[in-house]
């Protein structure tokens, strides 16, 4: 138990109306019960130490991808890793490396096919080296990080470069984590690194930016199963680009781009004779600069949309896009994949709360109102809460599309639920004779990432049996959204029992909490 999460404890065990007597009393009892012996001290400094050195050795992962990562794209030439990696150790690191190679190509089968290696792979791949030697794994882990860090080596002038550039995709990341699950943050911070880039490497060129999504096309299916909806753009090109839909049969690069999943670059659109232009202003034929359209990737390489550039309203009609521009566009597009999955997984666990609240309220009638927080990073290290979903007595839900930002120092009132994110437990309060439950919602750490506040109003407790299904909802709630949380955050594909889960949209979630709630009913059967 961390300090936060004692005192929690303790505080829901005495209640609020225990005396100053009997809480001398309990602390006298505990400070003469409690008993550690030395062999207890012992595993307890190993365990702190453990923790502390895989914490150690994950930010030196992560610096050591960065510095590798020269170029900001996301990923790195899987067989680049392998080349310098198969001088680690001679012949026993190379029979370790090669093992180890296919083992992380059964586990991420796309590794083979598309050659690149993300964050999370490239750990996991260190990991199985590591696991392939005898003698100390820890010791091992160690020496393969420093030898990567020797061989790793950059100019000055692309360690600067890039790090400019990895601050403005870090600024995308951002916008994903502060904005609750509203994309055009998002959409800005793409459009902004872009220029900030051009005006920074791109000799001040004029260029158009889009970004496109794939839909399912329920409307004219005869047009093809899956349709690009263009969802944000530069300015210049809102009036012919923004909302409109680019379906297969039509002309144009995308659907190549995507079919390939690698990026098509058209340095002369006067030569081309298959883009499609969305401005009638000109001729075709007068049309003239540059065009690139790159595939976006999820975390399994499966394409969801496109980024696409052009110099179309560049005067000087010769600017083209270089190789380190490309690369850098393809860091773009895995920072803008990371920041709408990120927003995507958050409605997820929106709609496992909405449905569980459906399920719940017909059986709770006691409960008198439920608000929805999420976690949003804030200032100076500090984090805020923002209020998703509100629903009163009567089950009536309000979703937040602008969500209400909650303070520390803002919200005396509320502390409770801060006391509830910083201990990860279940707090219990009374606010002016309204009683609350604060229930965390957990992510893969254990760490509070949502909170249900339920009020139960001057009850000081709910009836056993709603005390019952509210316990029932919690738990499936949590299941639901740790299943949410593996899919995206470790990059796995999505477990499927039921049926009606095949739905790839924000309803296989509502459909996740059902799911569990079967297979709990199954287990007590």
């Amino acid at each position: 138990l961390t300090l936060p999460q004692f005192v929690q404890l303790m505080d829901n065990f005495v209640g609020e109306d225990i005396s100053l007597p009997s809480m001398k009393r309990l602390i006298a009892f505990m400070k003469r019960e409690f008993k550690q012996t030395a062999e207890d001290k012992i595993k307890q400094r190993e365990k702190i130490h453990r923790f502390s050195h895989m914490a150690q050795r994950k930010h030196l992962l992560e610096a050591l991808f960065e510095k590798w990562d020269s170029k900001a794209c996301g990923s790195l030439d899987l067989e680049e890793v392998i080349t310098v990696l198969s001088t680690f150790k001679g012949h026993k690191g190379k029979e370790a490396l090669m093992e180890a190679k296919e083992e992380i190509c059964s586990r991420y089968p796309q590794l083979s096919k598309v050659g690149k290696i993300t964050p999370k792979a490239f750990q996991i791949f260190l990991e199985l080296i590591a696991s392939k030697f005898t003698g100390n794994e820890d010791e091992t882990m160690d020496n393969l990080v420093s030898f990567l860090t020797t061989s790793v080596e950059q100019s000055h002038i692309k360690s600067l470069q890039s790090s400019a550039r990895r601050k403005w995709l870090q600024d995308i990341q951002k916008a994903a984590e502060t904005s609750g699950t509203n994309m055009e943050p998002v959409y800005k911070a793409v459009i902004k690194a872009l220029y900030q880039d051009m005006e920074a490497h791109g000799n001040n060129k004029t260029i158009s930016a889009y970004i496109a999504l794939l839909e399912e096309n329920q409307l004219s299916p005869e047009q093809g199963q899956v349709l690009l909806r263009y969802m944000a753009c530069t300015a210049d090109n809102a009036p012919y680009i923004l909302n409109r839909v680019l379906h297969r049969e039509m002309k144009g690069i995308s659907f190549a781009a995507i079919d390939q999943g690698k990026p098509i670059y058209v340095p002369r659109v006067q030569h081309h004779g298959n883009i499609h232009f969305w401005s009638a202003d000109d001729h075709e034929e007068e049309k003239k600069g540059s065009l690139l359209v790159l595939p976006l990737h999820d975390a399994h390489w499966r394409v969801f949309g496109i980024l696409g550039l052009d110099t179309l309203w560049d005067q000087t009609h010769t600017s083209i896009f270089l190789t380190h521009e490309i690369t850098f566009y393809e860091g773009v597009c895995h920072a803008f994949s990371k920041a709408y999955h990120h927003i995507c997984m958050r409605e997820h666990v929106l709609q496992v709360a909405v449905t569980a609240l459906d399920w719940l309220y017909p059986r709770t009638p006691s409960i008198h109102a439920v608000t929805i927080y999420l976690v949003e990073p804030g200032t100076d290290k500090n984090y805020v809460l923002c209020k998703m979903i509100t629903t009163d007595n009567t089950g009536h839900k309000e979703i937040h599309r602008s969500p209400v930002v909650l303070l520390r120092e803002e919200n005396i009132l509320r502390g409770y639920l801060f006391k509830c994110t910083d201990s990860s437990e279940v707090t219990l309060t009374s606010i002016y004779g309204e009683h609350h439950i604060a229930v965390p919602l957990h992510d893969l750490s254990r760490h509070t990432f949502g909170i249900f506040d339920i009020s139960i109003g001057e009850h000081k407790k709910l009836p056993p049996q709603e005390q019952k299904d509210l316990q029932k909802m919690l738990k499936m709630a949590q299941a639901a959204c740790t299943e949410i949380l593996q899919r995206f955050l470790e990059e796995r594909e999505p477990t499927q029992v039921l049926e009606a889960e095949r739905v790839t949209n924000v309803r296989h979630a509502g459909i996740l909490f059902h799911r569990f709630m079967l297979q709990d009913l199954r287990e007590c059967v």
